[in-house]
């Protein structure tokens, strides 16, 4: 970073010999030295009682020590250089915005620095330390949200550039969110008119339909995490006066048919359950000047035994037509919690070791013997 970013300093003069990685060898380690101008925003990148230094070091797998505005940073040279510049992105980060930042900031900056290290030259980093940046979103309420990784920051691409997305991939992965906070852009930017989310009601093992309520009331359990999301970007008042107005439209996939959505964002959610037709029918509603994006979990499947997932053959079929984009997300992708990212991973190391008819989320039913 430059003194102009706040932070001076750059160290990694001091040189010695670390621990031994094989019987015989001796391991570089360097030390880089980070001196931050501002007090105040120091302690906003180091976290409270230093956790997102912690959470660096073991990432990187290196050591820091903060104390007051100064930083000292040891390890192997490349992990040692990629901590700085963590620290330094982190620091213009606070410099922007001056609010406290999340382990998941931190786990977007070590993504950028790292995609930054392999496509640049140092000299060319160190001339310019803010590039590449992931990409970003921006809304009125939540401000500017960027990806936190490699996924997310082609996801946010392919939602720019595409008239149709499908995003693929586990839990945590932000797959809905984001798409609801591009949505929520696109509308307060005057390229679209409206909102239409969606989700097939299908339930995950349990049985709804006999809940008391309207239609609306025994619906909103299957949309609630759309309207959590919508909330996150949007103030509560403006998502409560767009529900009213019909600028924002959340329902159930069956309420699509037989409708041309035009100038609208249209999102589809969880569409690993829906049916071959009910994906065809959801794609032949888009209009002229609408967006839609799809995204679902083809290893959470809930439809009956046997029927294929409409998200699973659309992927197949449509694969390589223009103007559609498509993004898979991984299990090294989930952003909500270190423990998700960790059980989704154990999930699929299982899935890995068991047998084909195993792994089949819908296998058709074997007769009794």
């Amino acid at each position: 970073m430059s003194p102009s970013d706040g932070a001076s300093g750059r160290g990694g003069a001091l040189r010695g010999r670390g621990p031994a990685s094989r019987p015989g060898e001796i391991m570089e380690t360097v030390e880089v030295s980070l001196t931050f101008d501002d007090n105040r925003l120091a302690s906003l990148v180091f976290g409270q009682y230093d956790q997102n230094v912690a959470h660096i070091e073991r990432r990187l797998g290196v050591t820091a020590t903060a104390l007051g505005n100064h930083l000292v940073v040891k390890g192997a040279p490349d992990a040692a250089e990629r901590a700085r510049r963590v620290f330094e992105r982190l620091y213009a980060r606070v410099q922007g915005g001056g609010t406290a930042l999340t382990l998941g900031d931190v786990d977007g900056a070590i993504q950028e620095a790292t995609v930054q290290g392999s496509l640049f030259p140092t000299a060319e980093i160190a001339a310019e330390s803010d590039r590449p940046q992931f990409e970003q979103i921006a809304t009125r309420r939540r401000g500017a949200v960027r990806a936190r990784n490699a996924a997310q920051d082609a996801y946010i691409k392919a939602l720019r550039t595409n008239e149709l997305v499908f995003a693929e991939g586990p839990a945590g992965t932000g797959k809905t969110w984001l798409a609801v906070g591009h949505a929520v852009s696109l509308l307060e930017q005057g390229h679209v008119e409206r909102l239409i989310l969606s989700r097939p009601a299908v339930e995950a093992g349990e049985r709804l339909g006999f809940l008391p309520g309207d239609m609306r009331e025994k619906v909103d359990p299957y949309l609630r995490p759309i309207y959590d999301a919508l909330y996150d970007f949007m103030e509560a008042r403006h998502v409560d006066r767009g529900l009213q107005t019909g600028q924002i439209e959340i329902a159930p996939l069956a309420f699509m048919r037989g409708r041309t959505l035009t100038n609208a964002v249209v999102l589809l959610d969880e569409a690993q359950n829906t049916t071959s037709m009910q994906m065809k029918m959801f794609l032949t509603r888009l209009g002229e000047n609408s967006r839609m994006i799809i995204t679902g979990d083809p290893s959470q499947i809930d439809l009956p035994p046997g029927q294929r997932s409409g998200l699973v053959e659309a992927v197949s079929i449509l694969d390589g037509v223009e103007g559609i984009g498509r993004v898979t997300f991984k299990d090294v992708d989930v952003v909500r919690h270190d423990l998700v990212r960790r059980i989704v991973t154990a999930y699929e190391r299982a899935s890995h070791g068991e047998t084909e008819a195993d792994r089949n989320p819908n296998p058709r039913r074997r007769p009794l013997a």
